[in-house]
């Protein structure tokens, strides 16, 4: 086996204390200002912003660095709406049948139901598939490791850097998910992570304010110095 081979790493900049503490409550002002939001404009964005996102969260950390997503970018008014129409027959289900009591009840404050017209408002739907073989070069077919998380990771770079550049985005799940490998035409190996939708917000957009609730920080940490 091949030994591992090294190169200089680049890329950082050692900044002062006070500089440090500047930028790192610059950036948590901006992603603290991040909502999910259902209210979007249909106004275009283009598609040079997106590709920059989907490459901010192809450069994330991966499991042995198989890089084990991929994103299938959708503005076509067609194809979004046959996954309005296949998201919201699943949702519908959801609602009437395979929700429990407490996990509708946990919704309520957040008044969502069956209906997605955002999946077509949106300019841009964001399909993220999880591979579960694939390796560091297209077209390899080993097992990939640790797929959840690094997939997570990847998602959580590209609503960073949607956000960064003034775009709203929403997590949209329903469960399942496999019409949007048939739609998206992914093969059986790659199984559906997240349907992004992303665009400006709405004029008039409005979130539920029990979004705006969030725990502190001693709430969700703890030192051990």
């Amino acid at each position: 086996m091949k030994p591992a081979e090294y190169v200089p790493l680049e890329g950082y900049e050692r900044y002062h204390e006070d500089d440090m503490r500047s930028r790192i409550r610059a950036m948590a002002n901006k992603l603290a200002s991040r909502r999910s939001i259902r209210d979007f404009a249909s106004t275009p964005v283009p598609r040079d912003i997106i590709e920059t996102a989907i490459r901010t969260a192809g450069s994330a950390p991966s499991g042995a660095n198989h890089q084990p997503w991929y994103f299938v970018a959708i503005s076509n008014p067609d194809i979004k709406r046959k996954i309005r129409l296949a998201a919201e027959a699943e949702e519908r289900a959801f609602y009437a049948a395979k929700a429990g009591a407490e996990w509708l009840e946990a919704l309520v404050p957040l008044g969502t139901n069956p209906d997605k017209p955002f999946l077509e408002t949106a300019p841009w739907l964001i399909a993220v598939f999880a591979q579960r073989r694939g390796g560091v070069r297209v077209g390899m077919r080993k097992k990939n490791y640790y797929v959840t998380e690094s997939v997570g990771i990847a998602t959580g770079m590209l609503i960073t850097a949607l956000h960064s550049a003034g775009l709203a985005t929403l997590t949209h799940t329903p469960a399942p998910m496999t019409f949007l490998r048939e739609i998206c035409r992914r093969p059986q190996t790659e199984k559906p992570f997240v349907l992004l939708v992303t665009g400006y917000p709405a004029t008039d957009a409005r979130i539920p304010k029990h979004a705006l609730i969030k725990k502190k920080l001693h709430e969700i940490s703890s030192f051990v110095e």
